[in-house]
C-alpha cells in the first residue's frame, strides 16, 4: 500500500478538467458485452476500478484497447459467462456483469462483488427482478448463478432507491421479449447516461432520470458505435468542498453543472460563492469571507449525495457553528470519523446524524482511507491542518480519482505519494 503526505495551510487555486464519471463508465463498460459488437468508449477515467473490469472483461474473452482515455472493446468474442476470480470480489460494480451476460447469454455466474466497506449492500432487489422477468437464481456460498431460456418483461417495483439493480434490471431487460417496467427507479445521472449509450445502440428505453423507466426489448441492437462518458459529478464536488475548505478559487472545467447544484445550492448557504458556466463551475472564497455552518441529508439523486458526505464533514469541522449530517442511504458511513477526531475535529454522533462544531484546529498526524471518499476526506483535512499529515492506504483514493496527486499539485498543493512504511506487523495486517 502507499500513503499521501501533504502539508497543510494550502489555498488552492487554478484551474483542473473532470475526469469521466466512474459510476457511469463501468456500466456502460459492462453493457458492451450485451450487446456483443466493437464499441469506442470515450473519456473513461484510467482509474484502479476501471482497469479492474477491464481486465475481467479479458477474461470474459474481450478484446480491450485502451489509449488516452478512450477504451475500444470488441465485445462479439466473449464466450465465458462466469467470472469467479478474486478480482471480481474486489469490484463492487462488477456485479452489473450478471444483467449483462444474463440478457445476452441466459446464462451468468459471478462472485459476489466487494467494494468499499460502509454498511451491508446485498443484491436482493437485482436477483428478485431477474427471477421476475424469468430467470431461475442459484447462491452458493459466494457466487450467484442466474439462467433462463427466455427473458419476458414484467412490471418491477423496487421497495427502496437502487441504482445498482436499476442499471442491472434494464440491462437484463433491453433484449427481453416484450416491455419491462421499473417502478421507484434510481435517477442519477448516471443511470441515465447508460440508458442514452444503449439508446444509441439501438435499445427503447424510456423515462431514464424518472421513477419511472420502461424497456422496450428488442433482440437484435447495433454491433458497433461510439460514446463519450458524462463528467464525474462527485470528483468536480470534491474539489468544490477542497476550494470552500481552503479559502481557494478553483474553476472546473468538463463538467454538467445541473448534475452539481445539490452540492452547489449547499455550498452557497454556507457563504460560499458559486458561479455556473455553460460546461465549467468556478467555487471561491474571498479573504474575509467566512464559511457558515449548515444542515446536511444525504439522499439518492437529486438528493444531496453520499459520496459527498465524508468531505462535507470536514468542510463543516472549519465553519462557524455547529452543523448535523444525517446519513440516509448507508447504515456505516461514519467509520472515518475517530480518524478526523483524532485530527482535533469536533464530532458527535447520535445514530444516522452526525453533529460538527466548526472552527477546529486540526493538527497533523498519522490517519488512513477507510474508503474511497472517506480517504478524500482525510486528504482535505490535510490541507488544512498544522504540519504534515500522512493518509495511509492512499491506493483506495485512486479508485475514483484520475490523477490525483498531479490535480492536487496543480492547485498548489504540497502533495506526494510513497509507499507506506509499516510500524508494526498489527499495522501491515490492517493495510489488506
Amino acid at each position: 500500500m502507499n500513503s499521501y503526505i501533504l502539508e497543510g495551510g494550502c489555498c488552492l487555486r487554478g484551474k483542473i478538467r473532470i475526469s469521466g464519471s466512474k459510476n457511469a463508465a463501468l456500466p456502460i463498460l459492462a453493457a458492451t458485452v450485451l450487446l456483443g459488437g466493437k464499441y469506442r468508449i470515450e473519456n473513461v477515467p484510467l482509474i484502479e476500478d476501471i482497469l479492474t473490469l477491464l481486465d475481467i472483461l479479458r477474461s470474459l474473452g474481450a478484446g480491450v484497447e485502451l489509449s488516452d482515455g478512450t477504451v475500444v472493446i470488441d465485445s462479439s468474442t466473449v464466450k465465458i459467462t462466469t467470472a469467479t476470480s478474486d478480482e471480481v470480489s474486489k469490484l463492487r460494480g462488477s456485479y452489473y456483469l450478471l444483467g449483462a451476460l444474463l440478457g445476452r447469454f441466459g446464462h451468468a455466474c459471478l462472485k459476489m462483488p466487494g467494494g468499499c466497506n460502509f454498511g451491508c449492500r446485498p443484491i436482493d432487489m437485482h436477483l428478485n427482478g431477474f427471477r421476475q422477468l424469468g430467470a431461475e437464481i442459484a447462491v452458493e456460498g459466494d457466487v450467484v448463478t442466474c439462467s433462463a431460456d427466455n427473458l419476458v418483461g414484467k412490471n418491477i417495483f423496487m421497495d427502496i432507491v437502487s441504482v445498482g439493480a436499476t442499471v442491472n434490471l434494464i440491462l437484463a431487460a433491453v433484449k427481453a421479449k416484450g416491455i419491462t417496467v421499473i417502478y421507484n427507479a434510481a435517477k442519477e445521472p448516471h443511470v441515465v447516461d447508460m440508458a442514452n449509450f444503449l439508446n444509441a445502440m439501438g435499445a427503447n428505453i424510456h423515462g431514464a432520470g424518472t421513477d419511472i423507466i420502461r424497456i422496450h426489448g428488442r433482440h437484435t441492437l447495433s454491433s458497433s458505435g461510439s460514446y463519450a462518458i458524462i463528467p464525474d459529478q462527485i470528483e468536480a464536488g470534491t474539489y468544490m468542498a477542497m476550494a470552500a475548505l481552503t479559502g481557494g478559487d478553483i474553476v472546473l472545467e468538463n463538467v454538467i453543472p445541473s448534475h452539481l447544484e445539490a452540492v452547489s445550492a449547499k455550498l452557497r448557504e454556507m457563504n460560499v460563492t458559486v458561479t455556473a458556466g455553460e460546461d465549467s463551475v468556478r467555487v471561491r472564497v474571498e479573504p474575509g469571507q467566512e464559511l457558515i455552518s449548515t444542515n446536511f441529508v444525504t439522499s439518492p439523486y437529486p438528493g444531496f449525495p453520499t459520496d459527498m458526505q465524508p468531505q462535507i464533514m470536514v468542510l463543516l469541522s472549519q465553519a462557524k457553528g455547529t452543523g448535523k449530517v444525517t446519513e440516509n442511504v448507508w447504515n456505516s458511513r461514519f467509520q472515518y470519523i475517530e480518524d478526523l477526531r483524532s485530527l482535533g475535529a469536533k464530532i458527535v454522533t447520535e445514530g444516522r446524524s452526525a453533529f460538527v462544531t466548526g472552527t477546529s484546529e486540526l493538527s497533523a498526524s498519522a490517519v488512513r482511507a477507510h474508503d474511497l471518499r472517506a480517504g478524500a476526506a482525510m486528504v482535505m483535512a490535510g490541507l488544512v491542518a498544522e504540519g504534515t499529515t500522512e493518509i495511509r492506504n492512499a491506493d483506495l483514493i485512486e479508485r475514483g480519482y484520475e490523477n490525483f496527486v498531479e490535480k492536487m499539485r496543480s492547485l498548489g498543493a504540497i502533495f506526494e505519494k510513497r509507499p507506506t512504511v509499516a510500524e508494526s506487523p498489527a499495522e501491515v495486517g490492517s493495510a489488506v
